[in-house]
């Protein structure tokens, strides 16, 4: 599984020009599933995602991770992420997994980090992990932070 994660200070998703979701300050997180990734890598991943420390502490150090600043999550399949680009000027997609394997792996992180991300934070709102629509044409924006992006391989 691959992660593309951006710090941010607001990140929405639209599909057909209809808002779908939306976050403020957290993390956006563009995953893409390869077809040699098993279901136990998932919980790895979830709580990698969320304790990641990517958030600047009172003395400037990324210290302090998407939980401790009570910050929200987006959550947006990318399949394009498990594209291998080393030959030619066309990207192959034989490593990206069937799209009924990525969709369940997909759901399994998010019921996860709900899991997760609630019982070390009670007090998130509900809305504090938000999802892309699987397999939509979507438009995803984004104001990064920093910029501060990083790739998770897991």
């Amino acid at each position: 599984m691959i992660a593309l994660i951006q710090r941010v200070k607001s990140a929405s998703v639209r599909v057909d020009e209809k808002l779908i979701s939306s976050i403020d300050q957290g993390l956006l997180v563009l995953l893409g599933v390869e077809k040699q990734d098993e279901t136990s890598v998932i919980e790895r991943l979830a709580e990698k995602i969320l304790k990641y420390r990517v958030f600047a502490d009172d003395e400037g150090k990324m210290n302090l991770s998407v939980l401790d600043i009570g910050g929200s999550v987006l959550m947006v399949p990318q399949f394009t992420l498990a594209a291998d680009t080393e030959k030619g000027l066309r990207p192959s997609f034989s490593n990206a997994a069937s799209p009924q394997k990525g969709l369940a792996m997909f759901n399994q992180l998010i019921d996860i980090m709900r899991v997760k991300g609630l019982s070390i934070r009670p007090d998130l709102p509900a809305d504090w992990l938000q999802t892309g629509q699987f397999g939509a044409d979507m438009a995803v924006s984004l104001l990064n932070d920093g910029p501060v992006t990083f790739n998770l391989k897991i």
